[in-house]
């Protein structure tokens, strides 16, 4: 059995490798003829996968028993965070230079747009209480309340990505499948669960 702390540290290097890998594109001229957008596009895809393996968690620990992957779920789903943060970074910072009018217009007539910037606002608002001090603060229920909207952010987050293909549809499908598997196996449980004490009394 590998020890927890070991494992930890596997998967958080596993997590930071597509940081190192945009990094190492950046020395070597590995970025293509529009660097901004290779950018762009390289951390929102890994922010909506980092999101998808973080909402994995619970699914993998109800179909095998890893309940090693429930306790990196905070680990993800800060992963996620940082790259969906970057990601907003980039286009407010160096795509649009901090053109506020242009942001805002972008934001009112593109609807990728509109939906990821609701991604990203859920995201920070889960990032900023993801701490023990929030969890005392809000009392447990209203932290798992409030944390539920992971959901959302995922379901953002994959309409986002839909809706700013113009051609290849096939790797936001992809994505999707895989969120709604995640949700099918959480139902599936949650079915089976009511079931089962239904039968007990």
């Amino acid at each position: 059995m590998v020890p927890y702390r070991v494992l930890w540290w596997v998967v958080f290097v596993v997590m930071a490798i597509p940081m190192l890998q945009l990094i190492a594109f950046a020395f070597t001229g590995g970025l293509g003829a529009n660097p901004i957008e290779f950018i762009n596009r390289h951390l929102g895809d890994w922010a909506l996968r980092s999101l998808l393996v973080a909402l994995s968690a619970t699914p993998l620990k109800i179909l095998f028993g890893w309940t090693w992957a429930v306790r990196m779920r905070r680990m993800l789903g800060l992963w996620a965070f940082a790259y969906v943060a970057l990601h907003i970074t980039n286009y407010i910072a160096i795509d649009q230079f901090f053109d506020w009018a242009a942001i805002g217009t972008d934001l009112v007539k593109r609807t990728y747009i509109t939906v990821g910037m609701g991604a990203f606002t859920i995201l920070f608002t889960l990032a900023a209480t993801s701490n023990k001090r929030a969890i005392k603060h809000m009392g447990a229920k209203a932290w798992l309340r409030v944390h539920k909207y992971v959901y959302a952010a995922a379901i953002l987050g994959c309409w986002h990505y839909y809706a700013m293909v113009k051609a290849d549809v096939l790797p936001p499908l992809i994505h999707i499948a895989i969120l709604t598997g995640l949700f099918g196996v959480r139902l599936w449980h949650k079915t089976k669960t009511k079931k089962a004490k239904i039968k007990k009394t």
